[in-house]
């Protein structure tokens, strides 16, 4: 019998731990997503349900802070927190004022992803509408991005889809001519889940992907109108299962199927509002907070639903952290239980953004805004999210089948930072340093 050297056992290992377990990864999220719409039969998720009982499912799974959808989606392609990612938030904070702009481009996520581990391989990506994938290396790219202020963002896809014509074909072959609201959620309409879906079924059908990822937006538009149950929350979710359906059929008929393991997860939960809370407005009282488009500032507060992170223009002024807290102390009783102060040990501990001097979650039912004039405390309606994530209401689902995937497999709780390594172990991909890791239960034996 021939001897193994100590270095051939070491590449066996190393070869074994990254051997695959399915030819394709299909990654869908649903924004906004929550266990109850696969535990809970009335919410009319059969697909869903179909793959929950012939596959692995987990009870909860934590999101990062702030719960909100541009972080969580990075965490669930790079396995790291924000801290270490860099997309702290939807929108980048801007201390002369928003302009509207949102984490869209690639380049600024920090650390190697899913799709570099793909791409470094030599297989092949698709993707529709992943949060912050303008200029990702996608064979296929149809990125997330739109002009502030402008609903027909037609023009500007066919601007940044790769290969240069994707946005021509996938309408030519997959939903036909679009219209300025076919790829927009508006008038109560959920045809922007099916078109996402037609898309990335073309081009799993015409590419076959070795990973495809696609996010369905629709659920959280209608959650933030109607809170965490309405007729359009309801039909949103019901759609976002008929999606699923088409990726499904369309792994079939490309021949795929049996090979292919297919994720759906999600970014945060979601909870009902009733209040908005605008710390900004004691900032601006107390002369911290002057005038942010002149420079003429000490501290903003950015929000981020149900939750906002203090940024100083001296990121050492101390007496100015104090001066923020004094002012919150001070507030009566009744205002101060709406919020709890995260102070930077607890923020770094969550690997939240590391230039915040400190944040501010809310209560469940308040959701903070980000005016420095009005009233301090209005009334609300309708859901949000970006809480921090101690509670079940704000924690997202997980549900796995297929090819590598535990049948009956049941996970109580989990992290969006384990989904990346549960991705990388299913295509045989090193993915490097993570603080995800994957959870018992998930992957078959």
């Amino acid at each position: 019998m021939k001897k193994i050297t100590g270095m051939a056992l070491l590449l066996l290992i190393g070869l074994s731990s990254f051997s695959q377990k399915a030819s394709h990864v299909v990654l869908i999220t649903i924004d906004g997503f929550r266990p109850d719409f696969y535990t809970d039969a009335s919410w009319g998720m059969v697909n869903l349900r179909m793959m929950k009982e012939n596959g692995a499912y987990a009870d909860g799974v934590n999101s990062v802070f702030p719960t909100v959808t541009y972080p969580n989606h990075t965490s669930l392609i790079t396995g790291v927190t924000p801290a270490k990612h860099g997309i702290y938030y939807n929108t980048p904070f801007e201390p002369a004022g928003a302009t509207g702009i949102w984490y869209f481009y690639y380049d600024s996520i920090k650390v190697p992803t899913l799709f570099d581990a793909v791409h470094k391989a030599g297989k092949t990506s698709a993707n529709v509408i992943w949060p912050v994938s303008v200029g990702a290396p996608i064979n296929y790219n149809i990125p997330d991005v739109w002009i502030t202020g402008k609903k027909d963002r037609r023009d500007l896809m066919a601007k940044v889809c790769t290969p240069a014509g994707l946005w021509q074909e996938v309408q030519d072959n997959a939903t036909g001519k679009l219209g300025v609201k076919d790829f927009t959620m508006e008038d109560e309409e959920m045809i922007l889940d099916e078109n996402v879906a037609r898309m990335s079924a073309y081009l799993i059908t015409t590419y076959k992907p070795a990973f495809t990822t696609l996010h369905l937006a629709c659920t959280d538009h209608y959650e933030h109108e109607q809170g965490r149950d309405g007729l359009l929350v309801r039909k949103a979710v019901a759609g976002a299962d008929r999606a699923l359906g088409t990726i499904i059929e369309a792994l079939k008929r490309a021949g795929i199927y049996d090979n292919t393991a297919i994720i759906v997860t999600g970014d945060h939960g979601f909870v009902n509002i009733s209040q908005t809370f605008s710390p900004n407005i004691l900032l601006a009282k107390n002369g911290l907070l002057n005038n942010a488009a002149t420079g003429d500032w000490k501290a903003q507060f950015h929000s981020s639903g149900g939750a906002a992170f203090l940024h100083l223009k001296d990121e050492k002024d101390v007496a100015t952290i104090n001066k923020v807290l004094a002012i919150l102390k001070a507030l009566p009783a009744a205002q101060q239980q709406l919020f709890k102060v995260i102070d930077r040990s607890q923020l770094d501990a969550v690997g939240a953004n590391p230039h915040a001097a400190l944040a501010l979650a809310a209560a469940p039912g308040v959701t903070i805004g980000g005016a420095a004039t009005g009233a301090l405390v209005k009334t609300a309606k309708g859901g949000t999210h970006g809480y921090f994530p101690d509670f079940k209401e704000i924690q997202t689902g997980f549900v796995a089948f297929g090819a590598g995937i535990d049948k009956g497999g049941h996970v109580k709780e989990m992290n969006v930072t384990d989904v990346a390594p549960v991705v990388a172990q299913l295509l045989g991909l090193p993915l490097g340093n993570t603080d995800g890791k994957v959870p018992v239960g998930v992957l078959a034996k």
